[in-house]
């Protein structure tokens, strides 16, 4: 399946659990929403300096090919910007096209970029259950463990040093009601070697790079729905099992994929359960935040301002966790977004869903991630 037919499912999966579980109706989301909301700013510093000016990073992913080939995006992004996550590179698909080849040209290529531009880099994933190549389906419970820490060592190692945190596993849980108890989503490695797989590969990721952050990264988490709260409830007790058992994670990436036409956001909530990660010594990170306009009005006024007032009412909450060290956007412009092909609008208007447009021009999303981090506690 690829990333966005799975995001689109996921989506819909969440959805259809959501209705279906709590009988509550999504308010239909009216043109006139937010009109008034003001999303002025002061001053004209990039979103990186507003951030570090309160002890956080911002950054973004992006894809080789834009960086590559989009020289006014790459220098954008090189101004915007702290960090760099290499989107799809860094992924087993493109990483390892045969069990005894790996190909590093576009992973080498966009860690060169960050350190020429003085960015942080960071690794998204070391283990997921999408983007993986055919050739792994063949992997026994025989060779499972060995095939595992050593794609991961070979990784890590490669980028010891460069890189300030992995992503070491992703969407083990991930919102989607499971069959198992635990909460934790059939997957190959799941299939092989059981819970196990989840600290195999922290072990083998500290044992590569000692000095980069390593973290759970999930998404399904923001909202006052069931499959949210389930989702964080079985990612707290994830956690909690890999603490007792002294597997070395050091932070929780939290998602943030948001639907601006959804209204079921419960800040107390949300508030809690970053307070229940940080009681376990963890440091958080929003680690792929956007927020989707596919169920918004066509106007792009009212749009914009919906979509703005997503983004400042989700980071006025969670920054005020003094744990939360990082936001990343899933993208800077509207220009290349996922969301324009998965969760693209029914009228066909282009997505307004990231800082800047299409053509490269700040939105009000920008001015509402630049007001969330002017407005954040300084991190000590």
């Amino acid at each position: 399946m690829t990333l966005s037919r799975r995001r689109t499912l996921q989506l819909g999966l969440g959805a259809v659990a959501a209705a279906g579980c709590s009988g509550v109706e999504r308010r239909p989301v009216q043109a006139s929403d937010n009109l008034q909301q003001n999303f002025s700013v002061n001053g004209q510093m990039q979103l990186k300096q507003r951030a570090a000016a309160k002890g956080i990073i911002y950054g973004s992913a992006s894809n080789y090919s834009p960086l590559k080939q989009d020289p006014q995006f790459a220098k954008l992004f090189a101004e915007t910007c702290g960090i760099l996550v290499p989107e799809n590179s860094l992924k087993w698909g493109p990483l390892r096209p045969a069990p005894d080849r790996f190909d590093f040209t576009e992973a080498d290529w966009m860690a060169q970029y960050a350190q020429q531009n003085k960015l942080l880099l960071r690794g998204h994933t070391l283990v997921w259950k999408h983007s993986n190549p055919d050739w792994l389906e063949s992997v026994t419970s025989r060779t499972a463990e060995k095939v595992l820490t050593e794609h991961i060592t070979t990784v890590v190692k490669r980028y010891a040093g460069r890189m300030h945190s992995w992503d070491v596993v992703n969407e083990a849980i991930g919102g989607i009601p499971s069959w198992r108890s635990d909460g934790l989503q059939t997957m190959p490695w799941l299939t092989t070697l059981d819970k196990d797989y989840i600290e195999i590969a922290f072990r083998a990721a500290a044992a590569a790079d000692p000095r980069a952050l390593l973290v759970y990264n999930d998404n399904s988490v923001e909202y006052d729905i069931p499959v949210h709260n389930r989702t964080r409830s079985a990612i707290l007790e994830l956690l909690q099992y890999l603490k007792s058992r002294k597997v070395p994670v050091q932070a929780l990436g939290i998602q943030g994929h948001l639907d601006a036409a959804e209204t079921r956001f419960n800040a107390n909530k949300l508030r809690q359960f970053l307070k229940d990660v940080a009681s376990l010594g963890l440091k958080i990170l929003i680690t792929e935040l956007d927020v989707t306009d596919q169920n918004l009005p066509a106007d792009q006024t009212a749009r914009d301002r919906m979509v703005a007032r997503a983004y400042e009412e989700y980071l006025s909450v969670v920054l005020d966790e003094p744990a939360v060290i990082g936001v990343i956007t899933w993208g800077i412009s509207d220009r290349y977004t996922w969301l324009n092909q998965s969760n693209s609008r029914k009228d066909g208007l282009p997505v307004r869903v990231l800082p800047y447009s299409d053509t490269l021009t700040r939105k009000l999303a920008w001015n509402a991630i630049a007001r969330a981090f002017d407005a954040a506690p300084k991190r000590g």
